[in-house]
């Protein structure tokens, strides 16, 4: 028999960026979503726009008690979820050499890595029992080189690519499933500050239709928009002397923003 209820959807950084994006695509589809993110504010003006039933859950994904009774509280509404979505991450300009910069490398990591396998571990044993559900991280093409004055960022999302492969490997057989994206330039508070050119700026609420068709076919693995897979593949093959001449002039993120 045909399972007819809606999807259910837990999504972290929804109040703003690519998870609300996503959050906005689900609710629209009729999705019962869980809103997870650190402003109650922001989270219930993404809530009031959706079309599917909506919960929402303050929580900072760096805390892993915190998630745990989110996930709780998620599971005993809705039940289960098919899809969890670790869309959480911030970034700043980071230099080594400036003793108050260590503080928001920690921060960084934290959100950026330990909040991703905060947000799927309380799933993840119920996920394994039934066979079912999608584990989606949302990474980065930042991750596939260092870049100047992102030394944090960028190995956050370093990070979040093998974490998730590793995971994924690990589930392989499961009938979990485990989807990595890696966005390139979406329009969103976080990239809005960049002072230097982002090719294939891409529309939010754009991105996140594509991702959803990536996470409903369980892809391993898509760069959104797709022409920055380009660009990281040729990142990727770059000589390592190139590259140090090409990017030591590249424009860097601002320091000292609020996380």
């Amino acid at each position: 028999m045909a399972d007819d209820r809606p999807q259910r959807v837990f999504i972290t950084g929804a109040s703003s960026g690519i998870g609300a994006a996503l959050a906005r695509h689900y609710g629209r589809a009729g999705a019962c979503v869980g809103l997870l993110g650190r402003r109650e504010a922001a989270l219930e003006a993404v809530a009031a726009g959706l079309d599917g039933e909506a919960m929402v859950l303050v929580a900072d994904v760096a805390d892993p008690r915190a998630m745990r009774e989110a996930a709780h509280r998620f599971v005993a509404r809705f039940g289960p979820p098919d899809i969890v979505i670790a869309s959480a991450g911030v970034s700043a300009g980071t230099l080594t050499e400036h003793e108050e910069d260590g503080d928001v490398f920690a921060r960084i990591l934290a959100i950026n890595v330990l909040g991703m396998v905060n947000t799927f571990r309380p799933f993840l044993l119920d996920m394994r029992r039934t066979g079912a559900g999608t584990l989606v991280g949302i990474a980065s093409v930042a991750g596939v080189r260092g870049l100047p004055g992102a030394g944090a960022y960028s190995a956050s999302k370093a990070a979040a690519h093998r974490y998730l492969e590793s995971l994924r490997v690990e589930l392989h057989g499961s009938g979990v499933r485990v989807v990595t994206l890696s966005p390139g330039y979406i329009d969103t508070p976080m990239t809005r500050i960049n002072p230097y050119p982002m090719p294939f700026l891409m529309d939010a609420d754009v991105a996140a239709r594509r991702m959803a068709r990536v996470i409903a076919a369980g892809r391993r693995h898509a760069v959104v928009p797709w022409q920055m897979g380009v660009v990281a593949r040729v990142l990727g093959w770059m000589p390592g002397a190139l590259f140090d001449r090409v990017f030591a002039r590249a424009g860097r993120k601002p320091r000292n923003i609020p996380l």
